[in-house]
């Protein structure tokens, strides 16, 4: 099965002098979640801004459905819906504004637009806030719109940036039900989360990161293998915990 997201031998950062990636080597195929795990400052945003393309790789390439951005930037795009850390939203745009100006971006259909906004509003028990302007709402509730337009534009690979920060626990729900569901569907997911239980038990697959460079990757069973553990004994937390203090001396799994 081709990979939706393929990151081969990627260096880059904000400066060629001094780059932060450092040769990462990663996929994400189809039906998978991948979660991005590392310490702040491990270059977790800076891989994802190379993705979507806010930075230029100084070295290797991503290709997601296939595509480069130089080769095809509408289809590269185009397959691509990010939630961020910080919610980005028009104060002076409704809920349901923000939705429709998501539907018109990725070409939603009226009659698919309808049905979705419905029961993502319900979902995220977002009905009431309907047509309340962004600025009066809680970051919780904005980031509930984030999320919510990720999922109407229904892509082909969601790069989800700590999207439980200021999510009450039924919107982390909501959430992790949604993630589990477009999944199923075929959907691609790369997420980058520092709550590594939650992570555990809903990724297929992790990426550690530490220090620009990748240190582990694979299953839990690698990881743990990768952390000097037992295959079968321990868990995320623990391997992580190990892998970043001991500054990946483990080894590192392709």
């Amino acid at each position: 099965m081709e990979p939706v997201l393929k990151v081969e031998k990627l260096t880059g950062g904000y400066s060629p002098r001094r780059p932060v990636l450092h040769g990462l080597s990663f996929e994400v195929r189809p039906g998978e979640m991948v979660g991005l795990l590392g310490l702040n400052g491990a270059g977790k945003s800076t891989a994802i801004k190379h993705i979507l393309g806010l930075l230029q790789p100084h070295a290797g390439e991503i290709r997601v459905q296939g595509a480069t951005l130089a080769s095809d930037p509408g289809a590269y795009r185009n397959a691509i819906a990010y939630v961020p850390e910080t919610p980005l939203l028009f104060d002076e745009l409704t809920v349901e504004e923000h939705l429709r100006l998501t539907g018109m971006a990725y070409d939603v259909s009226q009659d698919s637009f309808e049905h979705s906004v419905e029961n993502l509003l319900d979902e995220f028990y977002m009905t009431p806030k309907r047509q309340a302007f962004a600025s009066h709402l809680s970051k919780g509730m904005r980031q509930k719109v984030m999320i919510m337009n990720a999922l109407l534009a229904g892509p082909q690979l969601y790069i989800i940036d700590e999207p439980f920060l200021g999510l009450d626990p039924l919107g982390i729900r909501s959430l992790l039900d949604k993630l589990v569901e477009v999944k199923r569907e075929g959907a691609a997911i790369f997420m980058s989360s520092h709550i590594l239980s939650t992570v555990e038990s809903y990724c297929d697959r992790f990426v550690v990161l530490h220090h620009g460079h990748i240190i582990a990757q694979g299953r839990l069973p690698e990881i743990r293998q990768a952390a000097g553990m037992a295959a079968d004994e321990g868990t995320l937390e623990e391997a992580f915990y190990r892998l970043t203090t001991d500054g990946g001396s483990h080894g590192k799994i392709s």
